[in-house]
């Protein structure tokens, strides 16, 4: 592994080195340059041993620069405290040309010195764009260190769901896969889970408090799980989740019968940390309703609903406001409204994977190719009815990992074309919702403590005693 990760780092031609533990940078201006282009893609694309190295050159190079993963838990206890207020954290789905589009959200932060910015993948994205949590947090930190982004990295699993139908045949068995998921992205650097077992609630129940139950059972267990697996020096934001997206829309009435059972149930674990917001489902749905000709439909976007639940949320309990899905397939018109009415974080995922999918940039023959993958790998995703248009864009995400050593290869004026449509993209968004000047917040209110990822002279011991 020793030999492995001086390999790496010759890429650098002396401009960093290793230490005694971690690495030296002699040369900062040096991570701003391809070498980093190259760094990443054998982060991603490279042989077992060599991926393996460049994560960990990666890892630490962000120690070393102040660009840690790190947990924005007490930014969100800070709003819920009433101390910051008026804007919206976006949280951004990084699905595909992952390098190229986190440089762009950099990019687009950095010129409105924005530091509330979540960068997230949910579990299903994780397996349909084949990225592994250890991958993504080293995509993202060298695409913050290519772009001189200098602030903590807010890292984000999303959706740790609870599948239904799986917990109905084998209830421990899928809370355990939830977990082990949780855990290899706590150890990956991903100090922010979105623990989703909204998917429990039953409405066929009499009272609210019982509809909750399972959820508020069962997420409390998941986030005192989360507290035992906390590195030292961080508490893990959690959020939890009292309405799955695209079903019925929350009441506030809801969001109090899951928060009583929640905190009782949490207190029995011991004298834990809570949750630092709540997801509610107020209108939208994943992805946006497609039509027959592939447009999008108009979405009932309940303001009042999310407006009083976000205040309840932070009067009653604390937390820095409730959280909104579901949201970049929206009206440009709408995003404004989320900071004035206290939202604390919108979910933005399918229009940034539409804008690569749709680029005028990208190869016909390319979006030929996929169109016909999803013909012979995705038809049980074609439902009754569906013209071809619905079809293909409901499905075209499965084709994301198989499609990814291909977009990653693309020429770079093609992927720079494309980045820099989502970098306007992500600035607009940034000022509707208002994260502009929030890097003081930042830098205020978070902590990111050095973490070493094993030191190279434990690298160098153990690869000794394995006799390299």
């Amino acid at each position: 592994m020793a030999d492995a990760i001086q390999q790496v780092l010759d890429l650098f031609r002396g401009s960093v080195t290793r230490g005694t533990s971690g690495l030296a940078i002699h040369q900062p201006e040096e991570l701003k340059s391809s070498v980093m282009d190259q760094l990443v893609r054998l982060a991603v694309m490279g042989i077992p041993a060599e991926a393996e190295a460049a994560r960990w050159v990666l890892w630490e190079l962000g120690q070393a620069t102040g660009v840690r993963p790190a947990s924005i838990h007490d930014l969100y206890l800070a709003r819920g405290r009433g101390e910051c207020a008026g804007f919206t954290v976006p949280a951004i789905n990084v699905r595909m040309l992952a390098y190229d589009t986190a440089r762009a959200v950099f990019r687009a932060a950095m010129v409105r010195d924005a530091g509330a910015i979540l960068l997230e993948i949910a579990r299903s994205e994780i397996a349909y764009t084949e990225q592994r949590p250890a991958e993504y947090v080293s995509v993202m930190i060298g695409a913050a260190l290519r772009e001189g982004y200098a602030l903590p990295l807010f890292i984000q699993g999303d959706h740790c769901q609870v599948n239904h139908k799986k917990y109905a045949t084998d209830p421990e068995g899928e809370v355990g896969e939830v977990k082990k998921l949780i855990a290899e992205e706590i150890a990956a650097g991903f100090y922010n889970i979105d623990v989703d077992t909204s998917t429990l609630v039953d409405l066929s129940k009499p009272t609210l408090l019982e509809q909750q139950g399972l959820n508020y059972a069962r997420a409390a267990e998941i986030t005192a799980f989360i507290r035992s697996l906390e590195p030292a020096g961080i508490t893990v934001s959690v959020g939890a989740e009292i309405g799955e997206v695209g079903m019925k829309n929350s009441t506030v009435e809801e969001l109090h019968a899951f928060m009583v059972g929640f905190n009782a149930s949490l207190a029995q674990q011991g004298r834990l940390a809570g949750i630092s917001k709540i997801s509610v489902q107020t209108g939208t749905s994943h992805g946006g309703v497609v039509l027959p000709d592939g447009s999008i439909a108009d979405v009932a976007l309940d303001l009042n609903a999310l407006d009083a639940l976000s205040k309840a949320a932070r009067t009653a309990y604390g937390l820095a406001g409730a959280v909104q899905h579901g949201a970049s397939t929206l009206p440009s018109n709408a995003f404004g409204n989320f900071a004035r009415i206290e939202t604390a974080e919108i979910h933005l995922a399918t229009n940034f994977q539409n804008i690569v999918m749709d680029h005028p940039a990208l190869p016909e023959d390319l979006k030929a190719r996929i169109r016909a993958w999803l013909d012979t790998n995705a038809s049980s995703e074609k439902k009754a009815g569906d013209t071809p248009e619905q079809f293909y864009y409901r499905a075209r995400k499965k084709a994301i990992g198989p499609f990814k050593r291909e977009m990653w290869s693309l020429p770079e004026p093609t992927r720079a074309a494309i980045a820099g449509d989502l970098e306007k993209t992500f600035g607009f968004l940034f000022d509707q919702l208002k994260v502009n000047g929030t890097a003081a917040l930042v830098r205020k209110y978070i902590e990111a403590p050095v973490q070493h990822h094993r030191t190279v002279a434990a690298i160098a011991l153990d690869d000794a005693d394995a006799g390299e």
